[in-house]
Order: structure tokens, then sequence, then C-alpha cells
């Protein structure tokens, strides 16, 4: 994901004019941390009401997600459990997208990373979906694929990852019962849901 024209690519202050973002004044910007997933941030800032405070940012990758949908109307999730949150969680196939990666490209090396497949018919649900805007420029971008197909790709050594073939129903009952609860798993199946119904 790209910086901001403020922010320097190494830990550090950047001390320049004061930049308008809107009704916000960014006044300093500062990497407090970075790692090859995410860039934490914080500026100094004049908000709204012309007082004085700082605000913190967290950058990550772009994500990417895809409701794999089968012939049949069966769907494949993923299971893992979630550092942050303490929880198992039943997900959508998800991921990063690379510096300079094309979005498309990143979500085809997802699905079959994750769940041995390749689609032949990939069609965009929505872009640029904001996940959390309050505290992070985290964007998303989610897919439909169908017609889907075996293929071979290379696991990343530090998931545990459980896949499951569901019926797309069920996946529709999961998200409204509450036992998926990732965020853009549960737009990327009910957004799925509508354009199934419509079409």
């Amino acid at each position: 994901m790209k910086h901001h024209s403020l922010l320097p690519d190494k830990r550090g202050p950047v001390k320049r004019g004061p930049v308008k973002r809107g009704p916000w004044t960014t006044l300093q910007s500062e990497i407090k941390y970075t790692n090859p997933w995410i860039t934490v941030r914080e500026d100094q800032v004049v908000c709204p009401n012309g007082s004085e405070g700082i605000y913190g940012v967290v950058e990550p990758k772009i994500a990417v997600s895809v409701v794999a949908l089968s012939p049949d109307n069966e769907i494949y999730l993923v299971g893992q459990y979630r550092y942050p949150t303490e929880k198992y969680s039943w997900e959508l196939i998800e991921g990063g997208v690379e510096k300079g990666e094309d979005p498309l490209v990143a979500i085809k090396r997802e699905l079959a990373e994750e769940a041995g497949l390749g689609a032949k018919n990939w069609e965009i649900l929505s872009r640029d979906i904001q996940l959390s805007n309050c505290y992070t420029s985290e964007i998303a971008h989610l897919y439909l694929a169908t017609e889907l197909y075996p293929a071979s790709g290379v696991p990343d050594p530090t998931e545990q990852l459980a896949v499951k073939v569901v019926a797309f129903s069920d996946a529709v009952n999961m998200v409204l019962s509450g036992e998926i609860t990732d965020a853009l798993s549960m737009i990327g199946i009910l957004l799925a849901a509508r354009k199934i119904a419509t079409s």
C-alpha cells in the first residue's frame, strides 16, 4: 500500500509544512513501527475543531478475498485460529497484495495456496472496501470465482488452515447466525448472495 507523500520510507519524523486533509491538518508524521505486513504511524494534527492532537494510523497491505463457488452452489471456506482475537474463525479465502502486484494476481495465488484451486471465471464483487477507517487505511477488493478447477500452490508455512466446502445457503446462515464474524467474509458472502438472487 502506498504511503502518503508526507511520510518517509523508514522510521522517524518528517518535518514539513502543514498538509491539509479535508478538515484536518497534518503538522508532522512519524513512523513508529514497520514490518513486512504493516506500518504504524503517528501524526501530529490539528483537528476539525481547531485543537491539536495526535492520530495513530495503521497501514497494512491491500487485502483481497474471493467467494469461490462450485457449479453445485457450494463455497470454499478456510478455518484458522486468529492470533489478535484469540478465536478460531471460518472465513473466505483471503490474502495480501504485494507491492506493485495486481490484486487479481494476488487472489489467484491465494486461492491456489489455500484451497488448491484455480478458476476460469473471475468477477469483481466490490473494490476499495474500507474495513475499519477510523484507525487504518486498509482497503480490500472482493472477487467471485466460478468454473473452478484443481491448481497447485505453495501453502504459507506459518499458517495452519482447514478447508471445508459448504452449501452456499449454509454459508449465508453462518453469517446471519454469527458463526462467521470476519468482516470481509461477511461482506463477500452477502454480496454474492444478492448477485445470485438477482441473476
